[in-house]
């Protein structure tokens, strides 16, 4: 994801998603719903299963080993699993073969929700400190793993309770694989381009670096302009959950992530992310991206929450 993008004519609509979240902050909440307990040390397990693969970088052999091992689990676990696989040609002129894998619960049901998250790595550390290490790849342990890892999560609860609804989890590709925003979020445009209208969902929420050991989910702000109502689902959700003081009712920086294209495409989509990782951002883009940065039990509260969305009726 980058930092910073501009919200232009959507800034009128952020004040009024402050507005209304700030209101819905006095309001009565429900209990939460019942569903299956998530395991915050088999969500772990799965973020260094994915480092065991190595860098998931389209056409590595880790990113070929984490594709069947994806497509491998979630067929265990789902009715229906898809994978769409397409090419792209980067601006350096390099040829990709990416892959979207989706795994989609109730998939009969009219009435969808989209979890999705990037399951790719960085080909180069490029906001690494030292000048020396800008060319090795990321390992990719919140950037990617730790999202993948939650909806993984996810996917066996759903395995053993349904959801009350349609739910599709979307693993996209070729996120991160820069270093321009023209070869970056290319999963999510592929899924935004190609969607037909009957079953398209009804609101999106995507996991982005979301294993923090010190974790604060600000409302990222082109979340806020997009999608208000969205935030303020998934921020009452994490109040039920027990979780609101991690997901503080305060609008942080606008970040440009998978989410931007699925809003433009009618989606309302928002980004759950702690884009504050390590000491001044400092472990984000760089080889110290490692298991060892991620916690158990911010990837059980994170997935608590999308669960408590999901099974109170979303």
């Amino acid at each position: 994801m980058y930092e910073g993008t501009a919200m232009t004519k959507r800034t009128l609509l952020s004040l009024i998603g402050l507005a209304a979240l700030a209101g819905c902050a006095e309001s009565t909440v429900d209990p939460p719903a019942a569903h299956p307990p998530l395991d915050g040390e088999a969500a772990l397990a799965l973020v260094r299963r994915q480092l065991d693969f190595g860098p998931r970088i389209p056409g590595s052999p880790g990113h070929a080993a984490q594709l069947s091992w994806m497509l491998s689990h979630l067929a265990s676990l789902a009715p229906e699993v898809v994978a769409d696989t397409f090419p792209h040609v980067t601006t350096d002129g390099d040829s990709l073969t990416l892959v979207n894998v989706q795994a989609r619960f109730r998939p009969d049901e009219t009435r969808r929700i989209l979890l999705l998250t990037h399951w790719d790595t960085r080909p180069l550390a490029n906001e690494a400190r030292d000048s020396a290490q800008r060319t090795l790849p990321v390992p990719g342990a919140n950037d990617g793993a730790s999202g993948t890892a939650v909806l993984i999560e996810l996917a066996r609860i759903f395995s053993e309770q349904a959801p009350p609804m349609g739910v599709d989890l979307l693993f996209v590709d070729g996120e991160d694989y820069g270093p321009g925003s023209q070869d970056m979020f290319l999963g999510a445009r592929r899924y935004a381009a190609t969607l037909p209208e009957e079953g398209r969902p009804v609101y999106g929420v995507l996991l982005d670096m979301v294993g923090d050991v010190d974790p604060r989910f600000y409302q990222e702000a082109n979340s806020v302009g997009y999608a208000p109502i969205v935030v303020r689902k998934v921020w009452q959700a994490a109040r039920r959950a027990g979780h609101g003081e991690f997901f503080p009712n305060t609008v942080g920086d606008p970040l440009g992530d998978d989410h931007i294209p699925l809003n433009e495409a009618g989606i309302p989509t928002i980004d759950v992310i702690d884009f504050s990782y390590g000491p001044g951002n400092g472990w984000w883009h760089t080889p110290e991206d490692t298991a060892d940065k991620v916690s158990a039990a911010t990837l059980k509260m994170v997935a608590e929450v999308v669960a408590e969305l999901i099974y109170s009726g979303g």
